[in-house]
């Protein structure tokens, strides 16, 4: 789920931040330009993990900032295809579930990734509000049962398997009802055993 990432960055050091040392003022610095940011094919930086090296210390003419090239390492959200995570239910409608790990927002997980059958069906016992419900089959001795598994406690545990994580390209324009930009988003499945809400394996 987490990885580190080298990577080399020029850095313009702003002269309010000269009291502090060196080290000091360029995290200062890594951290305001990367932390909760998404780097595209990298991920979302949580941590400044360690600065290799800095080097320069350049005044361009006109400049009153020193200029450095830094190499250091970040910590990044990047998970693998494959992995098996658990999160909460954030929300739903007729289009995903979308889920939280309460630092990254942007999972989903659409209709043709859930358990087969699942329909968005509405729940007479709560005024009929739509839910996404499994109706889940059996075959005992020849007599076919079935039962019903609902998708709908927002804040319950999910565990879902990562199918493909994408960087969108930014929008040129966004119309005002529009949900937000999202610059990572990954998509998961719960069609397998094992995979969805943690009460149904209880």
């Amino acid at each position: 789920m987490f990885s580190l990432s080298l990577i080399e960055h020029t850095l313009r050091l702003p002269p309010h931040l000269l009291g502090l040392s060196l080290e000091k003022a360029v995290r200062h610095e890594l951290e305001g330009l990367f932390l909760d940011k998404v780097i595209a094919k990298l991920g979302l930086c949580v941590s400044v993990y360690d600065i290799r090296s800095i080097n320069g210390g350049f005044i361009f003419p006109g400049d009153g900032a020193p200029t450095y090239t830094v190499r250091c390492r970040l910590i990044m959200f990047r998970p693998f295809v494959g992995e098996i995570i658990d999160a909460k239910l954030k929300d739903y409608d007729e289009n995903s579930l979308r889920l939280s790990l309460g630092f990254f927002d942007d999972i989903c997980i659409p209709p043709h990734l859930l358990p087969t059958p699942s329909h968005f069906w509405p729940d007479p016992e709560n005024g009929n509000r739509r839910r996404w419900v499994w109706e889940y089959q059996t075959d005992d001795e020849n007599q076919t049962s079935g039962s019903m598994f609902a998708i709908d406690e927002i804040g319950a545990t999910i565990r879902f398997k990562v199918q493909s994580i994408s960087y969108p390209s930014i929008p040129l324009e966004q119309p005002n009802s529009s949900k937000p930009f999202a610059p990572m988003v990954v998509t998961g499945s719960i069609d397998n055993d094992g995979l969805g809400p943690l009460s149904w394996w209880e």
